[in-house]
Formats: C-alpha cells, sequence, structure tokens
C-alpha cells in the first residue's frame, strides 16, 4: 500500500478515534474553544503531524516556563478598597489622570488613549488576565500532551484566585476601574474580567484530570453563579448591561460564557438575543460602530468590540441562536461587520479615522481565523500567514 494513503488511513482512524470520545464527552464540555477542532489536531499530533509540531512544541515550552508561576490572588495588593477587604477586586480607570489644575489632583479628569501608569500600583488588574492567560495555556499543553503537570498548576491557580478562604476573590467588581474623586468603582470595571472567558476554557479542558476534582469544580460553578447573579442585579453590573459601545458587548460575551458554565441554558439564550439587538443598534449601515469610531483609537476599538461579538457568535452555537448567520431586522449582521473592518486590519484599505498609536494586527488574529473558516474566505488566514512570516508554523492558533 502506498506510503502517504497509509498514513491517511492512520490519521483518519485516530480522528474517528478521538471525535468519538469528544461525542461521549458533548459539546457542552467546552466554553469558547471548538472541541471538534482540538480533538481532530490532537489526533493529528498522535500521528506526528509535521504541520502542527512546531506550534505543540512552543505551546509546550510555554507550559514549561509557566510551571514556575506562582500563584496570585487578590491579597497581593498593597492597598486596601474602601470596604478596607482585600478579598475585594480593585483597579483604577485607566485613562483618568491627577488634574494639574488642582492642589491634590483631585477629581481625576479623562484623557482618552493615555493610559496612568498609576494602574500598575493595583496589582488585581495586572495580575487577573496574566492568570488567566496561563490557565488557558496550561490546559491546553495538558489537553493535547496529557502530562498531569499542566493541569495540576492550572489547577492550583484557579484555587488560589478563585477557591481557597484565605487567599479567594469576593464575586464582586464593586471597585473595579475607580475614578479618584469622583467614584469608588464604575460599571466600565466589570471589562476588567473578560479574561475569565479564557480561564473557564481552561477550566473545561481539565474535565479528564486528577487534579481538577468534582469538588473543585461545584466550588468555582458556584462562585461564577454568584458572580454571574452580580453582574445581572447590581447597580454597577446594570450599569455596564446597558452600556452602548464596546462595554455592553463584552459584558454580554462574558455572561454569557459563565452562563453557559454553570448551565443556565434559558440565560445563555437570553443573552444572545440581547446581543443581537446590540449590533442591531451600535453597528451603522455600512457595519461599522460610530461609537467606536469616536475613539482616539478608533481602528482597535472597532476591531475590540468585534473581537467581542466573535466570542458571542463562537459561543452561540450552544444556544437557539447561531449569531453567524443571524440577521437583524434593519439588516445588520456579524459578517457585515467583519466584511467592513477587517479590510482596514489587513490594510486593504486606508484607515481614515483617528489612530493616535500603532494598530497591532494581532489583535485581531482571532477574528480573521474565525472569520476565514466560517465565511470560507482565505484572504483572512492568508493574511496571518504573510504577517507572521517565518513565525506562522509557531502560532497556537494552528492547534485551535
Amino acid at each position: 500500500m502506498n506510503k502517504t494513503i497509509s498514513v491517511t488511513i492512520f490519521i483518519t482512524c485516530l480522528i474517528s478515534n478521538v471525535v468519538r470520545a469528544q461525542v461521549i464527552l458533548s459539546n457542552t464540555d467546552i466554553i469558547k474553544l471548538d472541541f471538534k477542532t482540538l480533538a481532530i489536531k490532537k489526533a493529528r499530533l498522535q500521528a506526528k503531524d509535521a504541520a502542527l509540531l512546531t506550534a505543540y512544541e512552543t505551546l509546550i515550552k510555554k507550559a514549561d516556563a509557566l510551571l514556575q508561576y506562582k500563584p496570585v490572588s487578590v491579597m497581593d495588593k498593597t492597598d486596601f478598597p474602601p470596604s478596607g477587604n482585600k478579598h475585594d477586586y480593585m483597579s483604577i480607570a485607566p485613562y483618568w489622570w491627577p488634574d494639574p489644575a488642582k492642589p491634590n489632583g483631585l477629581p481625576y479628569i479623562r484623557k482618552d488613549g493615555e493610559v496612568n501608569p498609576e494602574v500598575r500600583n493595583y496589582s488585581d488588574k495586572e495580575n487577573m488576565p496574566k492568570l488567566c492567560e496561563n490557565i488557558y495555556n496550561l490546559s491546553l499543553a495538558y489537553y493535547f500532551s496529557n502530562n498531569e503537570i499542566y493541569a495540576q498548576h492550572a489547577s492550583k491557580l484557579l484555587q488560589v484566585w478563585f477557591i481557597d478562604s484565605a487567599t479567594k476573590m469576593n464575586p464582586n467588581l464593586n471597585y473595579g476601574q475607580a475614578v479618584k474623586g469622583v467614584t469608588e468603582g464604575r460599571g466600565e470595571g466589570v471589562i476588567d474580567t473578560r479574561q475569565f472567558i479564557f480561564a473557564l476554557d481552561g477550566v473545561k479542558l481539565l474535565k479528564s484530570s486528577k487534579s481538577w476534582t468534582l469538588e473543585n469544580n461545584k466550588a468555582l460553578q458556584n462562585w461564577f453563579a454568584q458572580f454571574l447573579n452580580w453582574l445581572n442585579t447590581s447597580k454597577i453590573g446594570n450599569a455596564e448591561m446597558n452600556a452602548k459601545n464596546n462595554h455592553g458587548v463584552w459584558f454580554d460575551a462574558q455572561a454569557l460564557a459563565i452562563a453557559l458554565y454553570v448551565d443556565s441554558t434559558q440565560m445563555a439564550n437570553k443573552i444572545v438575543a440581547r446581543a443581537a439587538e446590540r449590533l442591531d443598534k451600535q453597528a451603522n449601515n455600512d457595519g461599522l460602530f460610530p461609537y467606536e469610531l469616536e475613539r482616539t483609537t478608533s481602528l482597535h476599538y472597532s476591531v475590540f468590540i468585534m473581537n467581542a461579538f466573535n466570542i458571542i457568535a463562537q459561543l452561540s452555537e450552544q444556544t437557539s441562536t447561531n449569531f453567524y448567520t443571524l440577521q437583524t431586522p434593519t439588516g445588520k449582521s456579524f459578517q457585515k461587520s467583519v466584511e467592513a473592518i477587517l479590510p482596514y486590519a489587513i490594510k486593504e484599505k486606508a484607515w481614515t479615522h483617528q489612530e493616535i498609536k500603532p494598530f497591532h494586527v494581532t489583535d485581531a488574529y482571532a477574528l480573521l481565523l474565525r472569520s476565514s473558516t466560517r465565511f470560507k474566505n482565505d484572504k483572512y488566514l492568508d493574511f496571518i500567514k504573510y504577517n507572521a512570516k517565518d513565525n506562522y508554523s509557531k502560532l497556537l492558533l494552528n492547534l485551535l
């Protein structure tokens, strides 16, 4: 038998076996990631598919380094939030600065697009996104390698931030994105925890690990159920829910991921419907987003809001509405906005709105990849390959 045919049959058999295992696990065993795609990529790696090995080796190298990453918690910050309880998360608004016209600098004033370095004094805002990214990468490394050491460390990171009584974060953002001299916390602070979406994908990948116990998972689900309740019922949460720009969309993306994790299907369906209403109201007839165009980094924020809609679209496949194919009553759609914005991101067209900082196209990679596969448009993936050049084979997106 031809050697190429033999290898193809071998890979096909491996894929078939892994996909059958995925069916047993069911589609609800993931959050944002496509588990069927992961299963196929894992089978290809087991067959030593050279096209994926470099990305896999890069992931494992990163995960090995992350084993030295010590657990962090909200207790690490030096300053206390207004509650006097370090278990409460706290951050300050990034674009607000001391007023030079006032002796004490209060109240702070806004400088859009200019980050006040004072934000780094509050370690919660810095630690939490890194934590979620590290959990995500460690869990992916565990999934693809079956090496329990990665799951063990990811589990420890989760326990310290969310579960252990001495170190866990209280399930609220009452003091998120505070503005000194103005408010102790704002609805805008909810966007700080958008990275929870990635951590929850990591949690799902730990399901088969002995290090992530059923008791751990129940405790985490309880934490997120409380947090979701806070999002839906608190004054600050409702302020963000009603935001008319990217903040409202990111609220929905985060709430949707959490609702799916805690098995609230009815709420998940409601959130997708609300996101469709946002798309209808926020996008103009060209598919662009006027509120984002007003920003000093308007291309960045146009891609940023689409990244949130992209996550909603991915998650919607576990609900009664497919956001990828949805069209609103006024003719708006996710695909229309993709086709309106991505040509600027990949430099097919010149962006004419304000952009005071260089736009980093890598911020659009996830959107480009998903748009390429969902809408059968190779130019988006081709651009990633062109832009990444020799580093393309190392990119994690090759495994996703």
